[in-house]
Order: C-alpha cells, then structure tokens, then sequence
C-alpha cells in the first residue's frame, strides 16, 4: 500500500523545487482542521490539490463536495449552499438539505471564491465562525462539522481593496494560503506531465500512446502554457486522437495561443481558441477550461 507522502506525489506530479514546497505544505496541513485557501492560474490543479488534503486528512472516508461559486446563476447560490424549506420560495415544492450539510464530516470545496455574490459572503462569514447554517425559509440554525477548502485564479487581496470581496471573509478564509505555480514556472515538469498524459490517456481512450520525440520535448519546454496543465493536457489528447503531433507544433502552439504578450493577453488567447474549438457554446467552453461561464465574460471583457 502506498504511503501518505507517495499517494500525494502520484495526484500532484513533478519533481520542481515549487511542486516539492507545495507537496509539503499539504501534507502538513491536511491533517489540521484549518481552512486551506489555494490559489493559482486556471488550469494549475487547484481541484487536484484539495482532493489531495481530503484525502490525506482524517475526513477521508467521508464525502469531498466540489462547488464551482462561479457556475450556479446569483439568485439560486443561497438555496444551493444552505439548502431551504418546503415553500420557502416560489418552485420550492420539497425541501432540499444544501451543500453545506451534504458535505457533513467531510471537506467542502469551494471554488472560484472570489465569484460569490457579495450579498452571501457575510453569511459565508457566519457560517464560518459559527459551523452552522440557517436553510432559506428556517427560524432556527442547523450545526454541522466539515471542513472549509477554498480556491481562486484572483486576486483576492486586490479585490478586497477594491470593495468587491468582503476584507473579513478574505482574511477569515487565508489562514493558510498555498499557491500553485504556472506550468511554465515549473522547471521540467512539463516533460514529466506530457508523459504521464500520454500514458494515461491513452489508457483511457484505448489508442496507443503517441511518440515525444527530442523536437516536441523541445518545443514543450520552451512554450509558456498560459492554460497550464489543462492546455497541455488538451494538447496530448489531441495528438493521441490523430496518432500524432502536427507536423507544425511551434505554429500550431503559437497560433493557439495568439502569439507574445503578457500573460493576461495570453490567457484571454487562450479562452477565445477554446470557445472557437467549442463553436462559440460558452457553456461547453467553461467545462473544457474548467471555469465559469461568468469567469469566461470577465477575462474576455477585461482585456477588450
């Protein structure tokens, strides 16, 4: 059976001094009921790094709840995370328990924290001092006990000065902060990660593995990746397909990603290629970038 420690390296892979740092300080903090924040570009393995501390904390054996606070529309976020009543609200035809109390002894995830309304943030605040939660439509207060992992590609901080997160939730919630680096800040991860993929998908979709000759090993490690691991994983899956890597992979890289510019400018690149790739569906879009459809207009809006 493996260990704690290889368990971890086998869920968050690459030898790089950063990824190193960050395999210490879950394994140190996983197993402490703190509240983790973890932050980091799109596509950097935020979900992976929480499931991580779920599994290596003593709430394993209990249910881990992913919540993207970006996906579920403004007006039902309050019904999803504290559950309500029977008649609490028009359509509330049976009473419905919420996330918060579904994740009962486990580990509540909640990504994208930054895009929860500022309305349901101060209640997000209670909730996390008091650990219990009032459904919509109830008088009385419901305890529970589970434990709190956030996650943003924002900057929380800035957001906070800017009054658009709530200063008391932001420094409530980093109690203990890790940060996951950009795949291009990873040394030579990227090779490591291509090869893992190319096994592993392959697996999957029952093809066999794809060649990565000295030219895309080459080519991999001098791209800087603005949709990080995602992107390259993408990119294997891609060549798995077709049984091989396109003739014209730095074009092909260079082109996907628009060319130059900072990396704000790359990633908006980035999200515009996978909504062509989708045909303009921004739905389908958000579940390939894994970000919401809001996250989706406000990087594109911003850069505009």
């Amino acid at each position: 059976m493996l260990s704690h420690r290889e368990n971890l390296r086998s869920e968050l892979l690459g030898e790089s001094s950063a990824m190193q740092n960050v395999r210490q300080l879950i394994a140190r903090v996983a197993t402490l009921p703190t509240s983790v924040l973890i932050t980091g570009q799109s596509g950097t393995g935020k979900e992976v790094a929480a499931r991580s501390i779920h599994s290596l904390s003593d709430r394993a054996n209990k249910r881990f709840v992913p919540v993207n606070c970006g996906a579920i529309p403004a007006d039902m976020v309050e019904s999803e995370l504290f559950g309500h009543l029977k008649g609490a609200f028009t359509g509330a035809g049976r009473a419905r328990e919420g996330l918060f109390l579904h994740a009962e002894g486990g580990t509540l995830f909640l990504d994208e924290i930054g895009e929860l309304p500022y309305p349901l943030q101060s209640k997000l605040l209670r909730v996390l001092e008091d650990r219990s939660v009032r459904p919509v439509g109830s008088e009385s207060e419901i305890p529970f006990d589970a434990r709190f992992v956030f996650a943003t590609n924002a900057d929380l901080r800035k957001r906070a000065e800017e009054g658009t997160f709530r200063p008391d939730l932001f420094f409530r919630i980093n109690v203990m902060a890790i940060h996951l680096p950009p795949l291009k800040d990873r040394e030579n991860d990227v090779l490591s990660l291509a090869k893992f993929f190319v096994q592993e998908l392959a697996r999957q979709l029952g093809l066999p593995p794809v060649a990565i000759d000295d030219k895309v090993c080459s080519l991999l490690a001098r791209h800087d990746w603005p949709g990080n691991i995602r992107e390259l994983r993408n990119l294997i899956e891609r060549a798995i397909v077709l049984g091989t890597f396109p003739n014209d992979l730095e074009t092909f890289l260079h082109v996907s990603d628009g060319g130059g510019g900072s990396l704000a400018d790359m990633e908006r690149r980035y999200i515009l290629s996978t909504l062509r790739e989708a045909g303009g569906n921004r739905k389908e879009a958000a579940r390939r970038l894994g970000i919401s459809v809001r996250t989706i207009d406000r990087k594109i809006r911003k850069r505009a």
